[in-house]
């Protein structure tokens, strides 16, 4: 009888650079086999970190914004995998100088329902597996402490992330599911399209506080908290 350990599997949206790629390689150096959402097939660097482990890395053409493009994802994935044992959503866009309709149609259609089709299309998966849902967040969605006067596409979508994982908490929790709501803090991320010069942490830095976050357990998954790089609570 084989005692070989069954991998632990990971899917990550938004994997392509920043967050999501440097977050890819830490589930990859610590042992697990990933799924990464790739949205662009002609940016190289997510490519070349398959080179580097290509037994366990998989790319997944994904964008999250198109119920078709996550539903034949998750049907991909079906196909190899007998179970998910942590989703990571860390697909997002920040729009940069505009808060007009489309500007917040686009921003809602990522940081809002990618993440609710996700864990839609998983869920079979992620039921026979770990049974964890991680989201990246931000403070920028918490009302009580909200300080801007712009960027209202963003941090109301962020909002309304913090509401859906509430909602989805409260009724996947008795099934055994857990939950990490994560903030990275400001990080020189490609949220507007290009890699940010300004910020506090390069994605490196934050991906791994996010990693330990999202794979250790902890003896209090009753409740819902927004945690961030620094370990801090945040009321949302």
């Amino acid at each position: 009888m084989s005692t070989e350990k069954t991998k632990e599997i990971a899917v990550i949206t938004g994997a392509d650079r920043g967050c999501g790629l440097a977050l890819t390689r830490n589930f990859l150096e610590a042992g697990w086999r990933v799924y990464a959402g790739q949205f662009m097939p002609d940016w190289p660097d997510l490519g070349a970190l398959a080179g580097e482990f290509p037994e366990d890395l998989v790319l997944v053409p994904l964008d999250v914004s198109s119920g078709e493009s996550v539903n034949s994802a998750a049907a991909f994935i079906s196909a190899r995998e007998e179970k998910v044992d942590i989703l990571v959503n860390v697909a997002g866009i920040a729009p940069h100088g505009s808060d007009d309709a489309a500007a917040l149609r686009s921003t809602f259609r990522v940081n809002v329902f990618g993440p609710l089709r996700m864990t839609e299309a998983l869920l079979p998966l992620l039921r026979k597996g770990k049974k964890r849902i991680c989201t990246f967040s931000s403070e920028a969605g918490c009302i009580a402490s909200q300080h801007r006067a712009d960027t209202f596409a963003y941090t109301m979508s962020k909002t309304a992330l913090n509401m859906q994982t509430r909602l989805i908490f409260n009724v996947l929790r008795e099934e055994g599911f857990t939950f990490r709501l994560y903030h990275p803090g400001w990080v020189k991320s490609y949220m507007s399209g290009k890699k940010g010069t300004q910020g506090v942490f390069e994605p490196e830095e934050t991906s791994i506080v996010a990693f330990r976050q999202f794979t250790e357990d902890r003896n209090y998954e009753d409740v819902l908290l927004l945690r961030d790089v620094n370990d801090e609570i945040w009321a949302f």
